[in-house]
């Protein structure tokens, strides 16, 4: 006996993805910078050192004189030789006006005007040790900064963003399909029945 037979065929559909990636660039623009210094002000004053050096001392004592000092010095000088020469003489008159006492006064008196006197010598140093005064005024430095601020100007530019968005499309790689079949055999006869 054949049995009728049923056949289903089948085929399950596939699909296909075509993907395009998206695309970003993004740009970052550096941004405007100014910067200015201003120059600080600067106040200075100043009264400048002065130093003041007197050597009249040293060069009165190697003889380098001025003029109105030799002038003074011969006047003294020539003052106190003329008192010390009336003193002189005026004592030598009081001894010969006594000539009478004895003791040869004229002799004696001859005998010490004709005589050099020894002169004192001892070791000096020319010209003298503090001779030269010195005098300083260090004056003075006053100074008067006032700084200044930087000057700074800063823009900044945006970003610039170029963006192309992907793509998702689908398509059928295989399609589905069913097949149903029937086979029904044929009917025999039996010839011998």
């Amino acid at each position: 006996m054949q049995i009728p037979q049923l056949r289903i065929d089948q085929q399950w559909g596939k699909t296909g993805l075509n993907i395009t990636k998206p695309k970003q660039t993004i740009q970052q623009p550096k941004a405007d910078l100014s910067i200015q210094q201003p120059k600080a002000d600067l106040q200075i004053d100043s009264r400048p050192a002065t130093i003041s050096i007197d050597q009249q001392k040293a060069r009165d004592a190697v003889d380098l004189k001025r003029i109105s000092t030799r002038i003074r010095e011969f006047a003294e000088m020539g003052k106190s030789d003329w008192l010390a020469g009336m003193a002189r003489r005026s004592q030598e008159g009081d001894r010969l006006m006594k000539i009478e006492n004895g003791g040869f006064p004229i002799a004696s008196i001859a005998a010490e005007n004709s005589m050099a006197q020894m002169k004192d010598f001892n070791i000096g140093f020319i010209p003298p040790y503090g001779s030269v005064e010195i005098s300083v005024d260090p004056g003075e430095l006053q100074i008067d900064a006032t700084p200044r601020k930087p000057i700074i100007e800063a823009q900044q530019n945006a970003p610039i963003i170029d963006y192309q968005p992907g793509s998702v499309e689908t398509y059928m790689r295989q399609n589905p399909y069913i097949e149903i079949s029937f086979d029904m055999p044929e009917p025999t006869i039996d010839a011998t029945a």
